[in-house]
């Protein structure tokens, strides 16, 4: 999934104050909000049969990522453990399950990084080539800064924290100027001249399908409110604040992609938003001309660097810790003496990430791959809940945070990811089937694997 992927071994650490309304607020729009918006809003739309059907996709994905950070916030509130998912389907299921799903979101989080990569790639493509591109360009541009941030992070480097503020700050910056152009209406295209009508024998059946297929971009680009997991027990008045947060934060955030979406359809026409990738720099060129495309098409770059960055200091932190628990080799705990790295880790998912990218080629296929692995690990997790409601019973009415109107909220989460799954299987049973396989694999590999004890480690 898309956003801030902060993975479930990435160690946060406990804070000494509580989190407020405001802050958690701010967490979950930082969370959500990532690079996707300025590219699946062309893929959403080429699925969509109408304009109709375009919008509810991304007015119903908000309201299932608000179920969905809701029911991760009561996990995280009832099982508070270091290591999110991987302890919790630990927690809820059995072991096999827990390492397979975990190992299918790190295959997952490495399609979702090489996808980022690719959006970054078209983008900057466009300021270094004067013609059109071709995908194994674009895949060559993605891979070099991939491995640019693999040798920057084998030396023990990373961004500071102010980097990441600061490209933070020039994406929502982005999107802004990205809505502001809705205040320009010389800019405006003719929908009503350019509008194709559905087929004339459009049955229902090809309406669900078409809204199936369409939420597919609409998942990848609300990814990052799973994360709410890590926070159910550090908000102040939790049984308050976390529902107001999460509510507040998601609205914000359906009201943020609408209007982006609303920009799109208004100045660039729904047939030209379906056949344009970069469709962010489209209206940059028409607001600031060439040059002010060109910029755009850059900073939307750092950004995606800066996404790239974060990744590959996360993600080999989840196999480090997954080999600390004995459920992978000691070889993925080991550490460079010099800086700390963890040298076969990082190597590894590296690695992974550059056989998705050539593997894949195009953002397309690599964003139904994704999402059609997430609909595995979202749908188990989020399914804990049920478990864990059972089991810490006499946690209830303690100031944790538990939903109002359960079990709504995970049934609904849970049926629209298996209505997206169905969808991928149905227009791609070939992705659809890799990812069975590759499930299927990680099982396999976990009743080969000679088990070990877990390793004590400091934190």
């Amino acid at each position: 999934m898309e956003g801030v992927k902060i993975n479930s071994f990435l160690y946060l650490p406990r804070m000494k104050a509580k989190l407020s309304l405001f802050d958690l607020t701010m967490i979950v729009i930082g969370l959500v909000i990532g690079m996707g918006i300025f590219r699946t809003a062309s893929n959403s739309a080429k699925d969509a049969l109408t304009p109709t059907v375009f919008f509810a996709a991304w007015i119903v994905g908000g309201l299932v990522a608000l179920c969905g950070a809701l029911t991760y916030a009561e996990i995280g509130s009832r099982h508070p453990a270091t290591g999110g998912y991987y302890r919790i389907f630990s927690y809820a299921y059995h072991p096999s399950l827990a390492f397979s799903i975990n190992c299918l979101i790190l295959v997952s989080n490495a399609g979702s990084l090489s996808g980022v990569a690719l959006i970054g790639a078209g983008y900057i493509s466009k300021v270094i080539f004067s013609g059109p591109v071709s995908d194994l360009t674009k895949v060559g541009i993605a891979a070099v800064g991939v491995i640019i941030f693999y040798g920057v992070n084998l030396l023990g480097l990373r961004m500071s924290a102010k980097t990441q503020n600061v490209l933070m700050v020039i994406k929502i910056g982005m999107v802004l100027m990205l809505i502001a152009a809705l205040f320009f209406p010389a800019l405006y295209h003719d929908n009503s001249t350019t509008i194709v009508a559905p087929p004339v024998d459009a049955g229902w059946d090809q309406y669900i399908k078409s809204f199936g297929l369409s939420l597919v971009a609409v998942s990848f680009t609300y990814g990052g409110y799973q994360q709410t997991i890590n926070f159910g027990h550090e908000v102040n008045n939790a049984s308050r604040n976390i529902p107001r947060g999460i509510f507040i934060g998601i609205t914000a955030i359906i009201a943020l992609y609408l209007a982006v979406n609303y920009s799109y359809y208004k100045i660039v026409g729904f047939e030209n938003l379906k056949n344009t990738n970069e469709i962010a720099s489209v209206i940059a060129g028409k607001l600031f001309g060439q040059d002010g495309a060109d910029v755009f098409s850059g900073l939307l770059f750092l950004s995606v660097l800066a996404y790239v960055n974060v990744n590959l200091l996360s993600n080999p932190r989840v196999m480090l810790a997954m080999s600390e628990d004995g459920v992978l080799p000691a070889v993925f705990k080991k550490k460079s003496s010099q800086n700390e790295v963890a040298v076969m880790s990082l190597t590894v998912f590296t690695v992974i990430c550059i056989i998705v990218l050539f593997f894949a080629k195009t953002f397309d296929e690599i964003l139904s791959f994704t999402i059609f692995l997430d609909c595995f690990g979202m749908a188990l997790s989020a399914g804990s809940i049920f478990m864990l409601r059972k089991r810490t019973r006499h946690l209830d009415g303690t100031g944790i945070y538990s939903m109002k109107l359960y079990p709504l909220q995970p049934l609904i989460f849970i049926a629209a990811y298996i209505f997206v799954s169905i969808s991928i299987i149905i227009n791609k049973p070939m992705t659809a089937l890799i990812g069975v396989t590759v499930l299927a694999g990680f099982m396999l590999l976990y009743f080969l694997m000679p088990k070990r004890s877990p390793t004590k480690t400091e934190n």
